[in-house]
């Protein structure tokens, strides 16, 4: 058996004008949690339909667990579970209901014991008799989850499922995806949320349809040319028009509260540098540290170069 879950070899998608899928080739292993990350607009749901067999590729060659997912897309939606950003639960059905909706949905005749591991696994069996619409955001989504995997997929899909969910529930949800992992679950799922990004074995970064880089996070991080210094600093505006013209800096970028930049020096003159371009009037600095790069500062470096182009 091959150790490749997924090949995306030269694919492309469009909708009209829009190219939603440009030219993208991936690989992603068996076994591994691999991350879709970009902006929205950035074609992860596109890329995870068409992995799917929801959607025709316009080119190129797909390869889902090594089957076609729109020439054999019955065999394929057997082994696969697809978390959507709009996971359809029935409001009027308890979450056993619920559950055996989505067995039955698959064909299958004896589930009893799995939902009740999944039950389990969740946390939501004191719960199982209650109305899915009574729900909290968290529960739900715990919910989805277990529909998802009643019938054993070998690989999973999720897109963005935890947006919109509140920290605790987010921690909660990727204990049980590490549960899954450990079963030897291959798992892809698209998120915005870049320190999500940095839980995955690899991630893929996209703009705009187009695979900006593809690596380990720590890997990508470690490519991320210069010194990144983190800034608190106010007015920020002002600070980042100080920060942008001093010699050196390649970029500064506000993320909240807080201003990375990034400079061409040597580690020990790096704080030096930026609090000599903050000395101004009118600027109140707070702290400045060296910080080790970040997804954000890397998908920055590697996008600009794209946008100037386009």
């Amino acid at each position: 058996m091959s150790d490749t879950a997924i090949v995306f070899d030269r694919v492309s998608k469009r909708f009209g004008q829009n190219e939603a899928v440009a030219d993208l080739s991936l690989e992603i292993r068996r076994g591994e949690m691999f991350g879709l990350i970009g902006p929205d607009g950035a074609g992860k749901t596109t890329a995870i339909r068409l992995m799917c067999g929801l959607l025709a590729a316009d080119s190129g060659k797909i390869r889902v667990l090594g089957r076609d997912p729109i020439r054999e897309h019955h065999a394929v939606t057997c082994d696969v579970g697809y978390f959507s950003q709009r996971f359809s639960l029935y409001g009027d059905l308890s979450i056993d209901e619920n559950i055996a909706f989505f067995a039955e949905i698959h064909g299958l005749k004896r589930y009893e014991e799995r939902r009740t591991r999944l039950l389990e696994m969740t946390q939501l069996t004191p719960f199982r008799g209650r109305l899915a619409e009574r729900l909290s955001g968290g529960m739900k989504q715990k919910l989805a989850l277990a529909c998802t995997l009643v019938h054993e997929p070998r690989l999973i899909f999720l897109d963005e499922p935890t947006t919109g969910v509140d920290p605790v529930s987010r921690r909660e949800f990727w204990k049980l995806l590490s549960e899954f992992l450990s079963q030897g679950i291959t798992i892809l799922m698209a998120t915005p949320y870049l320190d999500e990004a940095e839980r995955c074995s690899r991630v893929a970064l996209l703009d705009r349809g187009r695979l900006l880089a593809a690596d380990a996070p720590a890997e990508l991080q470690r490519s991320l040319p210069g010194v990144v210094v983190e800034v608190m600093a106010e007015p920020r505006g002002a600070a980042v028009a100080a920060l942008q013209g001093a010699p050196g800096v390649v970029d500064a970028q506000t993320f909240g509260e807080r201003i990375h930049v990034r400079l061409i020096a040597e580690a020990g003159r790096a704080v030096d540098v930026v609090s000599a371009a903050l000395a101004r009037p009118g600027i109140t600095v707070a702290s400045t540290r060296v910080v080790p790069a970040s997804l954000e500062d890397v998908f920055i470096h590697r996008v600009a170069p794209e946008r100037a182009a386009g």
